[in-house]
């Protein structure tokens, strides 16, 4: 049997160094899997588009009408193709060599999955929490608790995070920095809800995977450099408010009672969503 065809999304945004690395990990490297990489620029102004037509010219560089936002840049790709499998990818991220492989094969070993997700390490090799419980007051609660202690150096917190990120298996959800997935499974949920324009999207497409009986799966074998965050250095305050929209997007979405109170909660904290509020 020949093997599954693989579509690379890359939605990028001023991360032209990133995008350099990401696609050196990649192009080229994903044999024997047939692939196509597919960049969809969201307006950057650092010359991203010239470049990847120029020095990448097995690489397709799609332009956005402007920044569109992460949801709907993945979901530009993701129509441009017409892969089996579609792996959505951050441009700050890196995959050793074989890990891309080693990430597919796990997908394919489990037909019940609709999406797996590899293991993702920061610059230092040390694990990152990319995966965690369906986003609720309590899960946010109980991940935010561990991410902050983990980020602390407390012992409990980094040996269960170290103990949980060699551990295989299904997840509610798992990170968009590198999600590979199924595209008859994302075809039947739609895609992405570009009502999200940045952050948890990734939750909610996992949530609509698992909606329709779909496994999701952390695979741990595979391992894949994430230097998180890049995108958003220069501007922290649009960041942290795409961030808070895309929650109460989330709650109005899956959690309606809690949404009114989520938002007179960032209104007291003067986050400012807007109309969304």
């Amino acid at each position: 049997m020949s093997e599954p065809s693989l579509a690379i999304v890359i939605v990028s945004y001023n991360v032209r160094a990133d995008l350099e690395r990401c696609l050196r990990s990649v192009v080229g490297r994903s044999a024997p899997f047939p692939t196509e990489v597919v960049v969809v620029d969201n307006g950057s102004t650092d010359g991203t588009l010239a470049l990847v037509r120029r020095d990448w010219p097995t690489v397709t560089a799609r332009a956005a009408e402007g920044n569109v936002g992460f949801a709907r840049g993945c979901n530009l790709g993701i129509r441009a193709t017409a892969s089996d499998l579609v792996l959505l990818l951050n441009p700050d991220t890196d995959l050793p060599d074989g890990q891309l492989q080693v990430l597919v094969r796990a997908l394919l070993a489990h037909p019940e999955a609709a999406a797996a997700g590899p293991r993702l390490v920061d610059g230092d090799g040390r694990p990152e929490l990319s995966f965690g419980p369906m986003v609720s007051p309590w899960g946010e609660f109980t991940q935010r608790r561990l991410v902050r202690a983990y980020e602390a150096g407390q012992d409990w917190a980094v040996a269960r995070v170290e103990r949980d990120t060699r551990q295989p298996g299904p997840r509610d959800w798992v990170s968009g920095a590198c999600l590979l997935a199924r595209r008859a499974d994302l075809d039947a949920v739609g895609l992405l809800d570009e009502r999200y324009f940045m952050y948890t999207e990734d939750v909610d497409l996992c949530a609509a995977f698992r909606a329709r009986g779909r496994a999701v799966r952390f695979v741990p074998e595979a391992t894949v450099r994430h230097l998180r965050g890049r995108s958003g250095d220069t501007a922290p305050a649009a960041t942290e408010r795409h961030r808070r929209t895309s929650q109460l997007a989330f709650y109005r979405k899956h959690h309606p009672a809690w949404a009114p109170l989520l938002a007179w909660w960032l209104q007291r904290r003067g986050v400012d969503v807007g109309h969304d509020c």
